[in-house]
Order: C-alpha cells, then structure tokens, then sequence
C-alpha cells in the first residue's frame, strides 16, 4: 500500500483506473450511495473504487462489492454477474485530500449488474451515507445525482 502522500503524488501525475458497480433492480431502479467523502462528495453515487497494482480488474470488482456494500460471497459464487458496459472519464477539481490543489481523473470501467426485485445491500461503508434506489427516469434528471453516474444509465452495453 501507498503511504497517503505517495498516493497523493500518484493522483497529481497520473489517471487512476477505477471500476464502478450500476445496479439495476427490476429494470427499472438504480441503487445510488450518498458520498461523503471526496471526490463527489455531497452527490448520489454507483458504488466503485480503484483498481490496485496486480489486481485484475474481476478482483477489484469483487472487492469493491464486498467492501462497499457486503457482498462478495454473491459475486465469488456467480449469484451476481457484473457485465462490462464501458469506459468513462471521470474528472474532478479536487481528491480524496479535499480541496489541495490536486485533482482526480480517473478511467472507469462500468459494471452493470441486473437484480431481482426484493435485492438489497448487505452493508453499508465509511464512504456513503446511505444506500438508496432511484427510478431511472429520476436519476437522469435529479440535481444530486452526480453526471458521471448519469452517463452509466444511458449506456446499454
């Protein structure tokens, strides 16, 4: 692991690469997490987070699950399928420092993973208030849902 200035330096010089989790439940739901921390604090989310050195991308997703939201055993035994809906650019004034002078792009691979209609989330983390579903047609337009979550509705892959 990077001390907290290493990682800093990595996010001043370089693009991180992240994967990010679209739950879609009925078809019709999208399950968002109020962030609280940096960046995109304050806005409804997807679930996501960085890929680490060595890790293969099906890793990181299954870490990110478990770690945001309790559900690594789903994806480990194939309850959960992610399939792979694209590429996105993130970019943000500032980073997980908060307001330094420093900020974040990252290179997202999106993830969506189709649900039943009783699916919840087992856990909730230190990164996100609470966990809420939001009908499709109002998260495209909602104010406090972030645009780079928006953009991962409108992809069909």
């Amino acid at each position: 692991m990077l001390t907290r200035d290493d990682f800093l330096f990595v996010v001043d010089k370089a693009p991180l690469v992240a994967v990010d989790l679209v739950f879609i439940r009925n078809a019709s739901e999208v399950l968002l997490g109020k962030r609280l921390n940096q960046p995109a604090q304050g806005y409804w989310f997807v679930p996501g987070g960085r890929i680490r050195k060595g890790e293969p991308m099906a890793d990181a997703v299954i870490r990110v699950a478990g770690a945001e939201l309790g559900l690594e055993d789903q994806f480990r035994s194939g309850q959960l399928a992610p399939r792979l809906i694209g590429a996105c650019e993130h970019f943000y004034s500032d980073c997980f420092a908060g307001d330094c002078g420093i900020g974040t792009h990252y290179v997202v691979l999106g993830h969506r993973i189709d649900v039943a209609e009783s699916f919840e989330p087992l856990a909730i983390d230190s990164q996100h208030a609470e966990w809420r579903w939001w009908p499709l047609n109002e998260a495209l337009i909602a104010d406090s849902v972030h645009r780079y979550t928006k953009n991962y509705l409108t992809l069909e892959g």
